[in-house]
């Protein structure tokens, strides 16, 4: 059986630093067999990739690959905290999109989340999910993504 962190090497991606916050809360927490990552902007080495608003200044595709950053940043959290490889199952997806007026592919722009989430937990990576389009997120970010996975 293959683990989480053998299906990111098999993919060809390294999970990265954990961000340090950016206000008053902690990157995961863990309550019971639960844990809780913050919402998670698509940094890249400290610093957003694109800013803007998806449908204006960010393509939805480019949107797609952002919030594919997004879980890599959440999946670094949960790591950091309790180990990659003891998560049982991805339960909860949360995307936030920064939509321009008129815009209405969130769930598609939320997919890269989970595509990715089931190209590295397979069948225990499906998950129940929210893709909400917003008019702005901290930073300029155009996506921002949250997780609630349960652990061994």
């Amino acid at each position: 059986m293959t683990t989480p962190s053998q299906r990111l090497a098999e993919l060809g991606l390294t999970l990265p630093a954990v961000a340090a916050p950016a206000g008053s809360y902690i990157p995961a927490k863990v309550s019971g067999s639960l844990v809780f990552t913050a919402g998670q902007v698509p940094f890249v080495d400290g610093k957003l990739p694109r800013t803007g608003k998806v449908g204006a200044e960010v393509t939805p595709e480019e949107a797609e690959d952002l919030a594919r950053i997004c879980v890599l940043n959440a999946l670094a959290a949960i790591d950091a905290l309790v180990g990659i490889d003891n998560v049982k199952g991805v339960v909860k997806v949360v995307g936030f999109v920064a939509s321009a007026p008129g815009f209405g592919g969130q769930p598609g722009v939320v997919n890269g989340a989970s595509d990715l989430l089931a190209e590295v937990f397979g069948e225990s990576g499906a998950h129940a999910r929210s893709a909400v389009g917003v008019a702005e997120l901290p930073i300029d970010a155009p996506v921002e993504v949250e997780l609630i996975v349960e652990v061994a």
